[in-house]
C-alpha cells in the first residue's frame, strides 16, 4: 500500500497509487486529476481521449475531472469551473479527515489565487482525498469558505469511463427522474425509459438522483456501480460522432469507448458561511458481471 511522485514527459507531477492486490490508479497534479485506474485484472476502467493533452490552459480530455467553482455553463464565466486546469498541491495536514491508514491515499488541495479573485471573487480551499482499494476507488472532495463573505457554488466530480461498446450500455438508477437536456436548450423533461440507452449524442443532468447508479457494460460483462454521497444530481455525456469530429481534444472514434457519468451538485447551490465547509463522497466500485450474463440483478447492485 504505497504511493510514489513521477514527472511525465511534459514536466508535470503525477502520483501513483498501488494496492498489494494490484489494483492502481494515476493522479495528474495538473487539474487534481485522477487518470488511470485499474483493477486487480490491470483492466483500465478510465478513459482518457487519444487526443487529450495535459498543456495548461486547456483541461485534460478524461479521467476524472473536477469540476468548480461551478458545474456546466451556471454562473461562472468559464464552463466547469476553474479547478481543473489548476496546478494542485500535495496536501500535507488533510485535517479533520482521519488518515487511511489501511489503503493506498493520497490528499490534494487547490487555494483560491489571485489571479482566480478577479474572476471569482471568493477565497477558498478545495481538498480532495483520492483512496485505492481493490476493485474500488473513492474520492473525498471538501470545500472550505476561507474568505469574510458568504459564497455559493455548484460542484462535479465527473466520470470519463472507459466502455466496450456505448451503444450497448445500459445505465441503471435514473428512471423515471427529471432532468435537463443541454441539447435542447437546457429544457426539462422526464425520463420515460426502463433503462438509459444510448443510440446519439447525450448531454445532460438527471436532478435528485438515487445514491447508486448501475453502468452496466454486456459484453465486458462487468458493472460499474457509482454510489455518491452529498452530491444529489447527476450528468449523463457522450458525445456521439458528429460532435466527436468538431472537439479538437475527442478522437473521432473515442465515443463509441467512453461515458461519462458525473457526481454533481447542479439543480441547487451550496451556500458557505465563513469558515464553513462542504464535503461529498464518491465511490466507483466493479461488479465482475452483468445483467445479460443472468448472474447479476440490476437492482441488487441499486438496492443491496
Amino acid at each position: 500500500m504505497s504511493w510514489s511522485v513521477v514527472n511525465d514527459g511534459d514536466g508535470l507531477p503525477r502520483i501513483i497509487l498501488t494496492e498489494p492486490a494490484g489494483s492502481s490508479a494515476v493522479i495528474h497534479l495538473y487539474g487534481g486529476q485522477v487518470l488511470s485506474w485499474k483493477n486487480e485484472k490491470r483492466e483500465e476502467l478510465l478513459f482518457v481521449s487519444t487526443k487529450a493533452s495535459t498543456k495548461s490552459p486547456k483541461p485534460i480530455r478524461g479521467g476524472i475531472p473536477i469540476c468548480f467553482p461551478q458545474f456546466d455553463n451556471l454562473g461562472y464565466p468559464e464552463r466547469h469551473g476553474f479547478a481543473r486546469n489548476r496546478l494542485w498541491e500535495l496536501d500535507t495536514c488533510p485535517s479533520p479527515l482521519p488518515r487511511s491508514n489501511n489503503h493506498s491515499s493520497v490528499d490534494l488541495i487547490l487555494k483560491s489565487t489571485d489571479e482566480d479573485l478577479k474572476t471569482w471573487p471568493h477565497s477558498f480551499e478545495l481538498r480532495l482525498r483520492v483512496i485505492l482499494h481493490p476493485s474500488k476507488l473513492t474520492l473525498i472532495p471538501r470545500v472550505r469558505n476561507t474568505g469574510s463573505k458568504d459564497f455559493s457554488f455548484t460542484f462535479a466530480i465527473q466520470n470519463y469511463l472507459s466502455m466496450s461498446d456505448v451503444s450497448e450500455i445500459r445505465v441503471e438508477g435514473l428512471e423515471t427522474l427529471d432532468y435537463f437536456d443541454n441539447i435542447e436548450n437546457g429544457e426539462r423533461f422526464t425520463e420515460q425509459g426502463d433503462a438509459l440507452t444510448f443510440d446519439g449524442e447525450v448531454d445532460r443532468v438527471y436532478l435528485r438522483t438515487p445514491a447508486k447508479i448501475a453502468i452496466i457494460d454486456h459484453e465486458k460483462k462487468r458493472t460499474l456501480v457509482l454510489r455518491k454521497e452529498c452530491l444529489p444530481d447527476a450528468g449523463v455525456w457522450n458525445p456521439w460522432n458528429k460532435k466527436a469530429k468538431a472537439l479538437p481534444d475527442f478522437g473521432d472514434e473515442d465515443y463509441k469507448a467512453m461515458l461519462c457519468i458525473d457526481s454533481a451538485v447542479a439543480e441547487t447551490t451550496v451556500v458557505l458561511k465563513p469558515l464553513e465547509e462542504w464535503r461529498g463522497c464518491q465511490e466507483l466500485s466493479v461488479v465482475s458481471s452483468s445483467y445479460c450474463s443472468g448472474q447479476l440483478d440490476p437492482r441488487i447492485v441499486l438496492h443491496g
